[in-house]
């Protein structure tokens, strides 16, 4: 068995657009990870008269960016290297942590809305 020591060492080549479906997935994720960045500054910065829930609405936002941004690269990694050995593709919970935290966000932002 070839031990890999990289995400392009080892194993075969495989077909250039799955190796390119996965970097475009890689981006999505820094994509969101920087929106939801962006996202976190604004409430930060342009809700008047900030109080300890638009607080707690930006540290969500800029909590989830670190998450997806420290995890994209690792997943972009395991998927690589499964195509390269032919293997399935490692589960992921990068969906379940999103939607979650998507939905917190969410939700804190509504009771900002309703309590200001």
């Amino acid at each position: 068995m070839t031990e890999i020591n990289g995400p392009h060492e080892g194993g075969s080549e495989p077909d250039y657009r799955f190796t390119l479906a996965n970097e475009r997935t890689f981006l999505a994720w820094l994509r969101t990870a920087l929106g939801l960045l962006a996202g976190g500054v604004a409430v930060h910065q342009l809700v008047p008269d900030p109080s300890a829930l638009s607080t707690v609405l930006a540290g969500l936002c800029v909590v989830l960016a670190a998450v997806l941004a420290a995890s994209a690269y690792p997943r972009w990694r395991q998927v690589q290297s499964a195509m390269r050995e032919g293997r399935p593709l490692p589960k992921s919970g990068l969906l379940v942590l999103l939607t979650a935290g998507i939905l917190v966000i969410t939700l804190t932002a509504a009771a900002l809305v309703v309590f200001s």
